[in-house]
């Protein structure tokens, strides 16, 4: 399996950008902030899951800080691109990346040439919450329950067709995670778009989907699909009904798409521990908290040194399954 490169292509030039605008950033004066901040997104705008929820946080921020905070998207290349601005980048807290486990923990093993290190470049600085994966199936499959499904699954080796958003995504990675637990065999089928995926899941045409609850979750609750497990220790404020994997026996079948925010390395300590104290604040506070459950994901928080430590165990663990799965860039 491979990741197409052309996206990736950009990325010299993106990183020459990059290192001639810090060159051009003024040193910081006064206090923090006392001018707008920006935060990248890498990834489009217009709705997607990881633009909606930097733009809650940023809402959210925005009250705090008596100052503008504004959404930069730089999509392309998985990722690649909006984080590599984000690490080059000027140290002075006026620059944020907000980013996720695919860009900051599958990429190191897809990308053969990652032009940045997500724990050697980036000051970690809070980690922001978690949108879980669900396994649901064709209604017409037949499993209504996990222990069903696998059974079903090693009953018929291969005739599972699972679909993704695309090979190394968190979509595969969780059913491939599914197949190294279970034992089960079952076919991937990448797509470059969700909604086809979920259109083909309907139709019958792929039979089970890891999908993140929030691409999904109106399928669950419109009775298209059969939820099958969230795959998560908590159960899901948008899918209650639903059991988890740890419920039903499965406690190392955890897989979600994370979200954290990092600065450029070098960046102040106090601003850093300025920005986490933020954060906190606004990943604590009810009305925020009741935005980002709206929106599919369960808010986290905690100090930086979580984030680091989370952030070195998801590596390895992503690099483990993207090796079992086969996928890379070529």
């Amino acid at each position: 399996m491979t990741i197409p490169r052309r996206s990736a292509l950009m990325i010299p030039a993106a990183l020459g950008l990059s290192q001639a605008a810090r060159a051009q950033t003024p040193a910081p004066t006064g206090p923090w902030p006392n001018r707008p901040v920006r935060i990248i997104v890498p990834a489009p705008g217009g709705g997607g899951t990881a633009d909606t929820l930097a733009r809650i946080f940023a809402q959210e921020l925005e009250k705090r800080v008596n100052q503008r905070v504004l959404i930069d998207n730089r999509g392309g290349a998985n990722g690649n691109i909006g984080a590599l601005a984000g690490a080059r980048a000027a140290p002075d807290g006026y620059t944020i990346l907000w980013s996720w486990a695919g860009t900051m923990a599958t990429n190191p093993a897809l990308y053969k040439d990652l032009p940045f290190d997500p724990e050697r470049d980036f000051e970690p600085v809070v980690l922001v919450g978690n949108v879980p994966n669900v396994l649901v199936v064709n209604k017409e499959l037949g499993p209504r329950t996990l222990e069903d499904f696998g059974a079903y699954a090693r009953a018929h080796p291969n005739a599972i067709n699972f679909g993704s958003t695309g090979n190394g995504s968190s979509m595969h990675l969780a059913g491939e995670l599914y197949k190294s637990l279970s034992g089960a065999q079952m076919t991937h089928v990448p797509y470059t778009a969700p909604a086809a995926a979920v259109t083909d899941l309907l139709s019958g045409r792929i039979q089970a989907m890891f999908n993140l609850i929030t691409g999904v979750a109106p399928q669950v609750r419109a009775g298209a699909v059969t939820p099958i497990a969230v795959l998560s220790p908590e159960r899901a404020p948008q899918l209650p009904e639903v059991p988890t994997t740890a419920e039903l026996g499965m406690p190392g079948l955890v897989f979600g798409t994370w979200f954290g925010l990092f600065l450029p390395k070098g960046t102040d300590p106090a601003l850093l521990q300025q920005l986490n104290t933020l954060s906190n604040e606004v990943l604590s506070d009810p009305e925020a908290r009741a935005r980002f459950e709206a929106a599919g994901m369960a808010t986290l928080g905690g100090t930086p040194e979580r984030l680091a430590s989370f952030l070195h165990a998801e590596i390895r663990s992503h690099a483990a399954l993207v090796r079992a799965s086969g996928a890379r860039n070529e």
